[in-house]
């Protein structure tokens, strides 16, 4: 039949798909590393554990997304922050397994491509990838005509990594007595944003307003800043011997986090007191009329990893990690609970006074 219909009719474009590849090559072959050659094109990515050093490794995989951080993004057409947010949620997820990230993988779906904001999420991509030290060695990008608004775009990330098997973090040496630190996070991460963005249009202000709690910037720069990735720091501390347990404090924030590492009978109290609330948090909590217990199991409330260390050990612990570039707060300690809560914040209040 002449004149007959073609993918490209149906919304799916090929050329703009291998367009994006040929543009992202180069950002995937940055992030090469010892074990991976980094390169795209073939079905599948081959990964050399004894090449990258290990003799007896267990792998470790993960998979997460940004959530709707997503739609701050697509709002203000600011897309490079959102593919390091990508990779930071599930490299986190890794080291608290104690294990080193090897390899990234990325789940791209629109309804259009559009060739150059698919770029530049990319990007941010491969640049999160170099800050974990794992390699980008492939990925899916999905057309998929009336799934999507239009300039609207999903994001998944799936890592893999390993770690020797007498090297793995399980939680299992956790006692009573045992300090809890925590590091810094960078602002939301990419968690809560549902509810960030309700309070944000109750309040008012556009993505594009001034910050009203910063003296520069927009909102949306701010509601942007990407996750912290903790790899390099933590994998330095793990293997100094100084880390018995980590949790990655996202979805569900301290009071379902932390738990997960924590064997039977012992749980934690942990001192709000000692934890500056971001500025961006105490705003978002004012203008929602949010309660602190309900900031302390959405939000990270400043503290993006917790750390479990000995007694004898948190001073050395501290010490590296800040000479990691972590900023490390002494937040609490591990006590014997057998009964729920297993997490119990102390001093609340202080954080909305």
């Amino acid at each position: 039949m002449k004149n007959g219909l073609t993918y490209k009719d149906a919304g799916v474009d090929i050329d703009a798909g291998n367009a994006l590849v040929e543009a992202i090559k180069p950002l995937a072959k940055a992030t090469s590393r010892t074990g991976s050659d980094a390169s795209l094109g073939g079905f599948g990515a081959f990964f050399d554990l004894k090449a990258a050093g290990f003799k007896d490794p267990v792998l470790v995989a993960t998979t997460d997304g940004v959530g709707t951080k997503l739609l701050v993004a697509q709002a203000v057409n600011k897309h490079r922050t959102i593919g390091i947010d990508l990779v930071a949620m599930s490299v986190n997820d890794l080291v608290v397994q104690g294990a080193e990230p090897l390899l990234f993988l990325d789940y791209f779906a629109t309804g259009k491509l559009d060739v150059a904001a698919a770029r530049e999420v990319i990007a941010g991509i491969a640049e999160g990838c170099k800050i974990a030290g794992c390699a980008l060695v492939g990925g899916e990008t999905a057309e998929m005509p009336g799934m999507y608004a239009p300039g609207h775009y999903d994001l998944a990330g799936f890592a893999i990594g390993a770690v020797e098997r007498e090297q793995a973090l399980t939680g299992a040496s956790v006692n009573p007595g045992d300090i809890i630190l925590g590091l810094a996070s960078s602002g939301f991460h990419s968690n809560g944003y549902s509810l960030v963005r309700r309070v944000v249009e109750k309040s008012g202000h556009g993505f594009d307003s001034p910050a009203p709690f910063a003296r520069i910037g927009t909102l949306a720069d701010s509601l942007l800043t990407p996750t912290r990735i903790y790899v390099k720091s933590c994998l330095a501390a793990i293997r100094a011997g100084h880390i018995k347990a980590l949790a990655h404090i996202t979805g569900g924030g301290f009071v379902d986090n932390v738990p997960r590492v924590l064997p039977d009978g012992v749980g934690a109290d942990i001192d709000a007191g000692a934890i500056a609330l971001p500025p961006m948090m105490k705003w978002i909590a004012k203008m929602g009329g949010i309660e602190s217990a309900e900031l302390a199991r959405t939000f990270n409330c400043g503290v993006g990893m917790v750390a479990v260390v000995s007694p004898e050990k948190a001073d050395d612990a501290t010490k590296l990690l800040t000479d990691h570039g972590e900023t490390v707060m002494r937040i609490g300690m591990v006590v014997s609970r057998g009964s729920e809560p297993r997490v119990k914040m102390l001093n609340l209040d202080r954080w909305l006074d």
